[in-house]
C-alpha cells in the first residue's frame, strides 16, 4: 500500500474511532468533540498529506514546521475563540482537540515509516 493509501486508511480509523468514542461520553462533550473532529480534519488532513509528498524534498522540514504550527494556533483558537464562543466548557473542547491531534500525527508517521511505497 502507499503512503497516501496508508494516511487515508488512517484518517478513517481516527474518524470512525473518534464517533465511536461519542458515544459512550457525556452529553457536554458531544458537540466539542464534533467540531475538534471537523476542525482537525479540515486543518491537519491537507497538511498531513503534503507532509508525506515531501517526504526526501529539502522542503520537509519547512512543512513540518508548518504542520505544527497549524497544531498550535488550531489549540489556541479553540481555547479564545471557539469554546467561549459557544459556551462550550474548555475541558471538553481542548481535550478532544489534542487527542485528536495526536491521533492524527501518529497516522502520519504510520504513513511515513510503513514501508517503502510511493508517496501518493
Amino acid at each position: 500500500m502507499s503512503r497516501g493509501g496508508r494516511y487515508v486508511a488512517g484518517l478513517a480509523v481516527v474518524i470512525g474511532a473518534a464517533l465511536v468514542a461519542r458515544r459512550y461520553m457525556e452529553p457536554e462533550w458531544h458537540a466539542p468533540l464534533t467540531a475538534a473532529l471537523a476542525l482537525a480534519c479540515i486543518v491537519q488532513a491537507p497538511l498531513g498529506w503534503w507532509l508525506i509528498r515531501s517526504i526526501g524534498t529539502r522542503r520537509f522540514l519547512a512543512v513540518w514546521g508548518i504542520g505544527l504550527a497549524a497544531r498550535l494556533a488550531l489549540l489556541a483558537i479553540m481555547a479564545v475563540v471557539i469554546a467561549p464562543m459557544r459556551s462550550w466548557p474548555l475541558e471538553p473542547a481542548l481535550v478532544s482537540l489534542a487527542l485528536i491531534l495526536v491521533a492524527l500525527i501518529a497516522v502520519e508517521a504510520g504513513a511515513l515509516i510503513g514501508g517503502s511505497g510511493t508517496p501518493g
